[in-house]
């Protein structure tokens, strides 16, 4: 189903309601909605790419894992480890808290866990592939599919509000609690090596501002 402003619709179950109440009770306005975001776009780009929710990939579990994504920036994350992992687990102990079995906590596990890595998330199924296309077309990466007209409802509901610099920061913010969560050649570490070089702007923030959606 569309909405007249083009965009599809947010599955309207349940644990999708309950999993969009924790990630905004969890973490700041403008990394909810990329989070959000994040799952249009993937939605989106899988109409576009002829993957079909129900016979190719669970609808509601994508969901699951794109609005959960970014659990492990949020300060009830532990700041142990990497934030990408933290939030895997995270997301893994709400699906099992509302019923999911292993196989399903485990599928949006992997997906969360492997968002910030490129070329190892397409290779590992559907839904890792989709929610970091997702995810990173909510950077202007790869959102030529996506028309003006369905960009412009879409950040019409759910603005940037300078996304990028927010995400940043929640991400060094959690990263500083450990130096294992900012382990050399991480996004995490590499973050925090710019942010301490440059004092300034990250690349990640830097291309977002470039991209076609601004920061």
């Amino acid at each position: 189903m569309r909405h007249p402003d083009l965009i599809p619709a947010l599955p309207d179950t349940p644990v999708a309601r309950h999993a969009l109440a924790f990630a905004r009770a969890h973490e700041s306005e403008p990394v909810a909605d990329h989070s959000v975001r994040s799952y249009v776009f993937a939605a989106l780009l899988a109409e576009h790419e002829g993957i079909t929710a129900g016979a190719d990939y669970d609808r509601e579990l994508l969901f699951l894992a794109c609005v959960l994504h970014d659990l492990g920036t949020s300060p009830a994350a532990p700041g142990r480890e990497r934030f990408e992992v933290e939030g895997a687990d995270m997301a893994a102990e709400f699906l099992t808290g509302h019923g999911f079995g292993a196989r399903e906590a485990d599928a949006v596990w992997e997906a969360i866990a492997l968002h910030t890595s490129p070329g190892i998330a397409p290779r590992r199924g559907t839904l890792a592939y989709l929610t970091r296309k997702g995810v990173a077309a909510d950077f202007g990466e790869g959102t030529e599919p996506v028309s003006d007209a369905q960009a412009a409802a879409l950040h019409a509901r759910y603005p940037r509000r300078d996304m990028a610099a927010t995400l940043v920061d929640d991400i060094l913010r959690q990263a500083a609690r450990s130096p294992a969560a900012t382990a050399r050649f991480t996004l995490a570490g590499e973050l925090a090596r710019e942010r301490r070089e440059s004092n300034g702007p990250t690349s990640l923030e830097l291309a977002a501002k470039a991209g076609r959606w601004g920061a």
